[in-house]
C-alpha cells in the first residue's frame, strides 16, 4: 500500500480523530511544528505514541538552523543559519566544511534522541540576495559552496542515522516572492536554471535521500509550478539528473500550491496533481487547528481518486518513503551528551 500523506497535529499530544487518521493506510507521516512542542519528555512521549500506531509512520519536521527550528529549548541546540557556515567557508574553507558535518551531526542526533526521523534539510537555494523567505537560511550564492556545505551537513545527518531533503528545487533564490502568500515566477531559461540554481541537485544525485520542488513556476520550462510538474520531476529531475531518491512536495495549503493553469483546485485535487506528476508523497500543513475537517477532506478525495484510477498508488514510491526511516537505533539523550563525537560537534559548531 502506498501511504503518500504527510498531514499535520494540532496540539501536543495525540487526539482520538489524529490516531484515527494516522492508522489510516494513505497517510505515510506527519509534519512537527513549534506548537507540538514542550519540551523534551513531551517531545519523546509524543513520537512514542505516533510509533505505537504504526512503526512505519515517517515522522518530520522542519528544523535546519537559524530561524528555521522548531524546537530550541530544553537542551536543544541552537543551530546558527547556514548562511553562517557559508560565511566561515570564504575564510577557511575546510574548517567550513567539518563545521557543517558538526551542525548535521548534532541536528539529526538531538531530533532523533527525542523520536523524530527526519528533518527537512539542506536547503539548496542559492543566495541572490533577493528571497526574503529563503535569505540567511542558504549556503551561499554559489552552487558548488552550496553542494560542498550541504554534503558535509548530509555527512553528519547519516552519522546519526538521518536521512536528507534538498530543497526547494529547482530553486527558489531567484525570486523575490514568498510561496506561502503569492506565486512566484522565475522567467529565467532552462539552460540558466541548470548551470546554476540546479547545479547542486546533479552533484549530489548519489547523497541525496529525498528532494522537495519549489512552488515557482518557470515558464519558459513549464507553465505548472515545479512540484506539479512532469517536465521538473520526470524529465529533468529523473531522468536529466539522475535523482533515485524521494520528492516530497512542498506545502499544499501555501498561496503557490493549488493554482494550476491559473486555476485554483481543491487540496485534494491538487494532492493527485502532485503525485501524478511525479510526487512520492504530498504535505499539507496547519489544517488540523480547527478540528481537521479539511485533513479528513484530503485523505477522502486521494481515496476516491484511487478508487477511479485517476492516481495508482506506486510501490517504488511506498519503497522510496520507507527509505528514508531511520536506519538505526538512536542514542539515548542523557548517553548522546556525554559521548565524545556529540561533544566534539558542539565545538565545532560556529
Amino acid at each position: 500500500m502506498h501511504s503518500p500523506l504527510i498531514i499535520d497535529i494540532a496540539g501536543t499530544s495525540l487526539s482520538k480523530e489524529d490516531q484515527v487518521r494516522l492508522r489510516h493506510p494513505l497517510v505515510g507521516g506527519l509534519i512537527l511544528f513549534a506548537r507540538n512542542w514542550l519540551d523534551r519528555a513531551q517531545l519523546t512521549h509524543l513520537c512514542s505514541q505516533i510509533k505505537k500506531i504504526r512503526t512505519d509512520l515517517l515522522i518530520c519536521v522542519d528544523h535546519e538552523g537559524g530561524r528555521v527550528q522548531r524546537f530550541k529549548s530544553d537542551g536543544f541546540t541552537p543551530l546558527p543559519p547556514m548562511q553562517a557556515l557559508g560565511e566561515l567557508w570564504l575564510r577557511d574553507p575546510l574548517a567550513a566544511s567539518n563545521a557543517a558535518s558538526a551542525c548535521g551531526f548534532v541536528l539529526a542526533a538531538e531530533l532523533r534522541a527525542c523520536g523524530v526521523d527526519l528533518s527537512f534539510t539542506p536547503v539548496l537555494d542559492l543566495d541572490y540576495g533577493r528571497s526574503g523567505v529563503i535569505g540567511d537560511r542558504a549556503f551561499a550564492a554559489d552552487p558548488r559552496v552550496v553542494a560542498l556545505l550541504a554534503k558535509s551537513l548530509m555527512h553528519g545527518l547519516l552519522l546519526a542515522g538521518m536521512s536528507n531533503c534538498g530543497k526547494h528545487f529547482p530553486g527558489h533564490g531567484f525570486v523575490k516572492h514568498d510561496s506561502h502568500t503569492a506565486i512566484p515566477v522565475d522567467r529565467r531559461s532552462l539552460k540558466a536554471i541548470l548551470s546554476q540554481d540546479a547545479a547542486p541537485y546533479d552533484w549530489l544525485s548519489t547523497t541525496l535521500g529525498s528532494v522537495m520542488p519549489a512552488h515557482v513556476v518557470f515558464p519558459r520550462v513549464d507553465d505548472k509550478p515545479a512540484g506539479f510538474s512532469d517536465i521538473w520531476l520526470n524529465d529533468i529531475l529523473r531522468g536529466r539528473l539522475r535523482f533515485q531518491g524521494a520528492i516530497f512536495s512542498d506545502d499544499l495549503s501555501m498561496a503557490g500550491a493549488r493554482l494550476i493553469h491559473g486555476r485554483e483546485v481543491s487540496y485534494a485535487q491538487a494532492a493527485i496533481a502532485a503525485l501524478n506528476a511525479g510526487c512520492d508523497m504530498v504535505l499539507l500543513c496547519n489544517q488540523s487547528l480547527d478540528g481537521g475537517a479539511v485533513l479528513d477532506e484530503l485523505i477522502e478525495g486521494v481515496l476516491q481518486a484511487q478508487l477511479k484510477q485517476h492516481w495508482i498508488p506506486s510501490e517504488a514510491s511506498e519503497l522510496r518513503r520507507t527509505a528514508l526511516l531511520p536506519s538505526f537505533s538512536a542514542t539515548h539523550w542523557d548517553d548522546l551528551m556525554v559521548s565524545p563525537a556529540y561533544m566534539l560537534a558542539m565545538d565545532l559548531i560556529p
